[in-house]
């Protein structure tokens, strides 16, 4: 009878401990990590665009966005028209959600019919200017920009602009 009763013991000892790891198991699938810029480097990022846009004439709206598509930074210049600043927003937000560049995505659109109702989402902008924002290969933001003679120009000064950061980036 003792020998019964201390394997049952033994038995719902060894049950209990194998809960705790099972949780701490599930846990772990359930947590992740991300990375993210820092506000200064979203700002400098930002201004360093408003400059590189500046020197080539045009005035502009930047906007850069987190990962998730939420603003961290819009500048917009004196003379930038008031719809930049929207379409700045937008050009990030696209980038990042689509994790494409929005120049590519407007070629895209055309190009394939799947990707053909793309426009017609919340939010998306398939003009060029919009660039996603990679360090050590993650996306952590994008940087929309607009104001530009045209989306091909937009996209040149967001692609110098992320060149200038991208050493900083690359941790």
């Amino acid at each position: 009878m003792k020998f019964n009763l201390l394997a049952a013991a033994a038995m719902a000892g060894l049950i209990a401990l194998s809960f705790p790891r099972a949780s701490t198991a599930q846990n772990a699938e359930a947590i992740f990590s991300t990375d993210s810029m820092k506000p200064e480097i979203a700002l400098d990022l930002a201004k360093s665009a408003l400059d590189i846009c500046r020197a080539a004439g045009y005035q502009v709206a930047i906007a850069v966005v987190d990962r998730s598509g939420l603003t961290q930074v819009v500048l917009r210049d004196r003379f930038a028209g008031a719809h930049t600043v929207d379409t700045a927003t937008r050009k990030a937000w696209t980038a990042v959600s689509f994790r494409t560049a929005t120049l590519d995505l407007g070629t895209l659109v055309k190009e394939s019919p799947v990707m053909a109702g793309l426009p017609d989402i919340t939010n998306a902008l398939v003009l060029g200017g919009g660039i996603p924002v990679q360090a050590a290969g993650n996306i952590v933001g994008g940087i929309g920009i607009s104001g530009a003679p045209g989306a091909d120009l937009d996209h040149e000064c967001a692609e110098k602009a992320i060149e200038k950061f991208q050493d900083l980036l690359d941790f």
